[in-house]
């Protein structure tokens, strides 16, 4: 996984990301149960690479759903992988499931 890619360990932590962002978030949610461990692997190399791609334009989190549970509630996180796309903390964007990475560069490059 790309380097530029915050793994936060809690809620507080993400927040503490989101608010000092100075631009939009690309959060990206895995989960850790069995059927979820393949796609969101998939996804850290998709997001890996759009980190790398869109450095200094935007801030890649990957938030595991059990060790952040409150973003996962407030962003209406139903499965994993999915993404949020957040300006100043609102949901611009969002999507469920594996996404290839001409996906995820169409949803950024529609709010960017």
């Amino acid at each position: 996984m790309a380097k530029r890619v915050h793994q936060p360990r809690e809620d507080a932590e993400f927040d503490f990301i989101l608010k000092m962002s100075g631009v939009p978030v690309l959060a990206y949610f895995i989960g850790t149960w069995p059927k979820a461990i393949e796609p969101c692997r998939t996804m850290d190399l998709v997001v890996g690479g759009i980190a790398d791609e869109y450095a200094g334009r935007v801030t890649a989190v990957r938030a595991d759903i059990t060790r952040c549970p409150a973003a996962t509630e407030r962003y209406g996180i139903t499965g994993a992988p999915s993404y949020v796309l957040l300006k100043e903390g609102e949901a611009v964007a969002h999507g469920t499931g594996l996404m290839t990475t001409a996906e995820v560069r169409e949803s950024l490059d529609g709010h960017l």
